[in-house]
C-alpha cells in the first residue's frame, strides 16, 4: 500500500529545497561544503532560577541531511561547526550551537531527510 503522506512530506521538502533556499558555506575544521539551505529560527525559554523565563531566539539553518558531506563522508552537525552566508553587504559566520542541554540539530521531518541545525551568530566581516 501507497504511504501518502510520507509522498507528500517528500514533495514539500522538494518545494522547500528547490524554492526557499540559499547557498551556504559549511565547515568543520579544514573541511567544508557549499550547500542550499532555507533560513529559519527557533525560540528557546530557559528558567531562570529566579522566577523568570529567558528567550533566546536561534537562527536555523534546513538543509538535506544527505547534502552534508565533509571529507568524503555523509555526517551529521556537531557543535562547533559553522555556517557562513554572504549577503550584497556582509559575510556573517554562524556556530553551530543550542542554549543549555537543548541539542544542536535535530530532525526536521519523519522521513529524516531534512535537518534543522540551530545556530548562534558569532561574526560579521563587511564586504
Amino acid at each position: 500500500m501507497t504511504d501518502v503522506l510520507s509522498q507528500g512530506m517528500s514533495w514539500l521538502e522538494d518545494q522547500r529545497h528547490r524554492h526557499l533556499t540559499r547557498m551556504v558555506t559549511y565547515q568543520r575544521g579544514v573541511n567544508e561544503v557549499e550547500l542550499a539551505a532555507t533560513i529559519g529560527r527557533t525560540v528557546f525559554e530557559q528558567d531562570d532560577h529566579a522566577g523568570g523565563l529567558t528567550r533566546i531566539e536561534s537562527r536555523d539553518f534546513l538543509i538535506r541531511a544527505a547534502d552534508l558531506v565533509l571529507a568524503g563522508n555523509v555526517t551529521l552537525p556537531q557543535p562547533g561547526d559553522r555556517i557562513i552566508e554572504t549577503d550584497a553587504i556582509a559575510t556573517y559566520t554562524y556556530e553551530v550551537m543550542a542554549p543549555g542541554s537543548e541539542p544542536p540539530w535535530r530532525y526536521s521531518d519523519m522521513n529524516r531527510a531534512t535537518l534543522r541545525i540551530h545556530t548562534k551568530h558569532v561574526a560579521t566581516e563587511n564586504l
